[in-house]
């Protein structure tokens, strides 16, 4: 394996389900947003407020770029990392992509009373994330190499979900895929 992504809305579990996937595995986790607060030293919140929500997608662009030429590691995206076409490629290109897909309700309670998340801060979140939802399911999909049903089950079930899915996909791909599950 050299590189794993994690695609999903916010609150989909991509960092929980992230840090044990690549515990299993052996490998390094990184999570895309806290190495871009790692590196600027401020939060994402601050970052939107200060260079808008393009200034920050391009952060992501770049922190995207870096991660994915890792060897063995295990990358939990930001939510609208797909808003971005030239992330969906660089993604499907480099890495196997795995959206977590998690119902909007499911999204929502896990979401109501976090205030770091600046796409939420709005006065009805409930209706931002199912149009958030809608508008970045497709791009999930066009770009996932595997789906997973996600919002029922603990971490660990996620994790076994995902294995047994990239098992499936290893069985089906040609070995020429620059990386391999």
């Amino acid at each position: 394996m050299s590189c794993l992504i994690l695609i999903g809305m916010m609150g989909a579990g991509k960092t929980t389900v992230g840090k044990e996937l690549a515990r299993r595995r052996k490998v390094r986790f990184a999570d895309c947003d806290q190495e871009i607060i790692a590196r600027t030293g401020v939060s994402i919140p601050t970052i939107f407020e200060i260079e808008g929500e393009e200034g920050f997608r391009r952060r992501e662009t770049q922190m995207m770029d870096e991660l994915s030429q890792e060897p063995d590691i295990v990358i939990a995206t930001g939510g609208g990392v797909v808003t971005t076409p030239a992330n969906r490629g660089l993604m499907r290109e480099r890495g196997v992509v795995v959206y977590l897909d998690v119902p909007p309700a499911v999204l929502y309670e896990r979401t109501r009373h976090d205030r770091n998340r600046p796409l939420l801060q709005v006065d009805n979140p409930r209706q931002r994330i199912e149009e958030l939802y809608r508008q970045r399911d497709p791009l999930y999909r066009e770009v996932a190499h595997l789906i997973v049903e996600g919002g029922r089950g603990n971490p660990g079930t996620m994790v076994r979900m995902i294995e047994n899915g990239l098992q499936k996909l290893a069985r089906q791909k040609p070995k020429s895929t620059p990386c391999e599950p």
